[in-house]
């Protein structure tokens, strides 16, 4: 007989219960938005990491790179971003293992998850900003379950930054940017009409041409939010951000991704990408028949235990496991 496997959740006393309507919205419009997902007190220390990171980053700060086309290299040179620190930082790898953020996300991908990547960003006045992109572009997964987690560390609106979305545009293909090496997210010569698209993540929509796709749909919409809001939003979906206009304001935020622990993962953001990247990927939910990672900081992940009793309902099959006679060959 095959084994059987019952997803299960783990209780929790202060548990998230993702609504049908919020499954649903996400699924149709590619995001959906949880207020006051995360407590004032874990955003409280996600900011005073984002602060101390802040401060940090004003020794390491160098002119960017003439030769490079990267339109973000201004960004990461200015350390407005820093990506992974949930693997240098307990309070990282917490905000990233998050365990009402998981709720959520193993209602939307589950019920096996991987923590795949978090950013912190920091944007100060008159710096960030990121043109229209697909994050699935970037970090590719097979089979291609990748979702975003927006965390607001401090409130987001138009005036300092915060995230711009299609709504429905989840629905699309991965457009694959000319150049960009680390494989395709679909199956190669799949499509008959899937152009590529140039200079991914450019401000400037004039040489972004994935902003040719988004002028097909009705005009993006703002997402403001307050501290402790989560956005979470599919890895197709098109958005992006604009830089922070006020002059005495910060946008901080920080951003994780996760995928299902069923999934291949070419990619790790410490260089590794070719094989699999799924050894470097934490087990953040569930279980998986693949390599994976165990928090570094000794985070507490909820499991799904391997003695548990599968008490679902199971359809009828033959003692061998087959749902029906294997078909005999005629004499």
């Amino acid at each position: 007989m095959g084994k059987f496997y019952t997803p299960k959740s783990r209780q929790r006393n202060d548990r998230y219960l993702v609504s049908v309507d919020e499954y649903k919205h996400y699924h149709r419009e590619g995001y959906v938005v949880v207020k006051g997902l995360v407590s004032k007190e874990d955003i409280g220390r996600l900011y005073q990491l984002a602060e101390q990171t802040r401060l940090d980053s004003k020794e390491k700060i160098k002119a960017p790179d003439p030769n490079s086309k990267d339109p973000l290299k201004e960004e990461f040179t200015n350390l407005t971003r820093v990506h992974m620190l949930s693997r240098l930082e307990a309070v990282a790898e917490q905000g990233l293992l998050n365990p009402r953020i998981l709720d959520v996300t193993e209602a939307l991908i589950g019920p096996d998850v991987y923590a795949v990547q978090s950013m912190m960003f920091l944007n100060p006045p008159g710096r960030g900003g990121q043109g229209w992109h697909q994050d699935s572009c970037y970090i590719k997964t097979h089979p291609d379950t990748l979702i975003g987690a927006w965390v607001a560390l401090e409130k987001a609106d138009e005036e300092n930054g915060c995230l711009w979305v299609v709504p429905g545009s989840n629905h699309e293909p991965v457009y694959p940017p000319e150049g960009m090496g680390g494989g395709n997210v679909h199956a190669l010569d799949a499509f008959g009409d899937l152009n590529a698209v140039h200079n991914v993540s450019h401000l400037d929509d004039e040489v972004n041409t994935l902003s040719r796709i988004v002028a097909k749909y009705p005009p993006a919409i703002p997402v403001p939010m307050e501290a402790g809001d989560v956005l979470f939003f599919h890895s197709h979906l098109f958005h992006r951000s604009y830089p922070n206009r006020t002059e005495d304001r910060y946008r901080r935020s920080y951003v994780c991704h996760y995928c299902s622990a069923r999934s291949w993962v070419p990619w790790d953001h410490d260089g590794y990408e070719g094989d699999s990247g799924n050894y470097r990927q934490i087990l953040a939910r569930g279980r998986t028949h693949l390599p994976y990672a165990e928090p570094a900081f000794g985070t507490e992940v909820f499991l799904a235990e391997e003695n548990e009793s599968a008490d679902s309902v199971t359809m009828m099959g033959m003692d061998n496991g087959m749902m029906m006679p294997v078909a005999q060959k005629k004499d």
